[in-house]
């Protein structure tokens, strides 16, 4: 039992649980203090394209095209801008910008053709109850049905793939996604896919109900020590390479003693 959760369970994601794992302090201040930080050009342009392969799909199959896919690029910046207007100022070239994701934008049809097939979801979001203390939910970038009734998950990365030794914590996310959809369906998904545009890779995976069963044990004991830390208000940072990128360095103990 998760003792702290008798009114309200445990909201889990990957992220939150990469986050949680990755450094407790940094699960702190964006979870239960819920400190405001600024947009992350990485993570907008990240966006930016995510938006672009999405509506892609809203052409017809043989009008989805690299030129099709760039022309969508200033209207949905512009959207992008307006709903986040702090980034006028934080993008100081919008050529160098716009011509950043295009580039990465190339590359994604160096990997797929998206006139052979349909995207039969896109931010597919799903959820499940894990137990009565746990609520387990993601977005899911595509997730594609076949004819034949198999499933592959894919999602899109901006930056370069790992170095093979982390490939299995990349995976991660998609497992915790095809662990989500087979509570729901009792459909194994046959492939697990990460689309690394950084670089032009793929890492692949096919799931196993041994890897589902592994991927819940994990989750379970995640959220079993984020209960712990709440309990005792303990969140001890874990520093790393990470902290680098960290916008809360300068609050945080593990820089300030």
């Amino acid at each position: 039992m998760l003792p702290y959760m008798s009114t309200e369970p445990l909201r889990l994601s990957p992220s939150r649980v990469s986050e949680f794992e990755n450094c407790p302090q940094l699960y702190k201040y964006r979870v239960i203090d819920q400190l405001p930080q600024p947009p992350s050009l990485d993570a907008e342009r990240g966006t930016l394209v995510h938006t672009v392969l999405h509506d892609l799909f809203e052409n017809p199959a043989q009008a989805r095209t690299p030129e099709t896919a760039i022309d969508l690029l200033p209207s949905r910046w512009l959207a992008q801008q307006e709903e986040k207007p702090e980034l006028f100022e934080m993008v100081t070239s919008e050529k160098e910008w716009l011509d950043r994701a295009e580039a990465l934008l190339r590359t994604y049809f160096t990997l797929e053709n998206p006139s052979q097939f349909e995207a039969t979801h896109r931010e597919l979001h799903l959820e499940n109850d894990l137990s009565q203390e746990i609520y387990l939910h993601g977005y899911v970038d595509r997730l594609d049905v076949a004819p034949t009734g198999e499933v592959r998950i894919i999602d899109y990365k901006t930056g370069k793939a790992p170095k093979p030794a982390w490939e299995e914590k990349a995976l991660f996310q998609l497992r915790v996604y095809a662990l989500l959809y087979f509570k729901t369906h009792n459909v194994l998904p046959r492939l697990l896919q990460l689309i690394y545009l950084g670089d032009g890779k793929l890492v692949k995976s096919m799931p196993t109900l041994t890897d589902m069963a592994a991927t819940e044990k994990i989750l379970i004991r995640v959220a079993k020590d984020i209960s712990a830390s709440m309990e005792k208000d303990y969140w001890p940072p874990k520093p790393s390479r990470l902290c680098d990128w960290c916008f809360f360095k300068s609050i945080c103990p593990a820089h300030n003693n």
